[in-house]
């Protein structure tokens, strides 16, 4: 009988993150496989754990996969950690848990900590909808790409970047997307947790010579939103919509071609039309 590959979420921050859960398998299982074990090895001194460690990252992870697909097939159970938070999120796990559902081998999730998750419910955006990109792509031409997808965004954004890259990735958004609501969530559940919120240009002067853990949490495209709203509306729920801001015509023909992609002649010649037909 095969064992059992335990996903274990460890603290981000706090040693105290970890549920009670998460310690009882630690204590069962014969193998934890880790992220970086001298970092785990100071979780399990923390708690008085001692389990064999394997080393499991990002660039090994298809040559320890096999190895801990052997070991789970000859009956033993397995703990993966990483260094901070759920496994699989933007962190290694998702290689061995496609090869451990193709051998029919079961997967367990342990919840736990999760930096995204915490960072969204503090951050005061909008936690209905939410897309988690995790790191932008080191490539600049794919970054650029991943950048102009957020743009029109109408959902909010969480992305983690590193201390050294934060200033950098904060002048990317302004340039690209504008100016929009931003937090800044720092070290979360450390002694030196913060938030910064406000726009952009606040963000990048508040930024200078932060350390620690980032995430990046970015406003959805309001306007975008706005637009998609009345273009669900008839032409004339359109223009009435624009009148009672009180508009003139010709610059609420000019704005409702605008939030349909068409020509200005062609929204005044349909209306033109309908006039005609009544």
């Amino acid at each position: 009988m095969s064992g059992k590959l335990y996903l274990v979420a460890t603290p981000i921050g706090n040693l105290e993150d970890i549920t009670l859960r998460a310690l009882n398998i630690l204590k069962q299982v014969d193998v934890i496989a880790a992220e970086d074990t001298r970092n785990t090895l100071k979780l399990l001194n923390h708690y008085n754990i001692s389990k064999p460690l394997i080393s499991y990252h990002r660039h090994n992870e298809e040559i320890k996969s096999d190895i801990l697909i052997n070991k789970l097939k000859n009956g033993e159970d397995i703990a993966l950690v990483t260094d901070a938070g759920t496994p699989g999120i933007s962190d290694p796990g998702e290689v061995i848990v496609k090869q451990a559902i193709n051998e029919e081998i079961e997967v367990v999730p342990i919840p736990g900590a999760c930096a995204a998750i915490n960072a969204l419910i503090c951050s005061g955006l909008d936690t209905k909808e939410f897309l988690f990109i995790g790191f932008l792509p080191l490539n600049k031409k794919l970054r650029k790409e991943k950048l102009k997808e957020i743009e029109d965004e109408t959902r909010t954004i969480i992305l983690y970047e590193a201390p050294h890259k934060l200033k950098n990735t904060l002048q990317d958004l302004k340039d690209i997307i504008g100016e929009r609501k931003v937090v800044l969530a720092r070290e979360l559940t450390k002694i030196y947790e913060e938030f910064l919120r406000g726009d952009i240009e606040y963000i990048i002067n508040k930024s200078e010579n932060l350390k620690g853990e980032m995430i990046i949490l970015i406003e959805g495209n309001t306007k975008k939103e706005e637009k998609n709203l009345l273009n669900k509306l008839s032409l004339e729920e359109h223009y009435l919509y624009y009148e009672k801001l009180g508009l003139e015509k010709k610059e609420i023909i000019k704005k409702i071609a605008k939030d349909r992609g068409v020509s200005k002649n062609d929204v005044y010649m349909n209306f033109v039309e309908k006039n005609r037909g009544n």
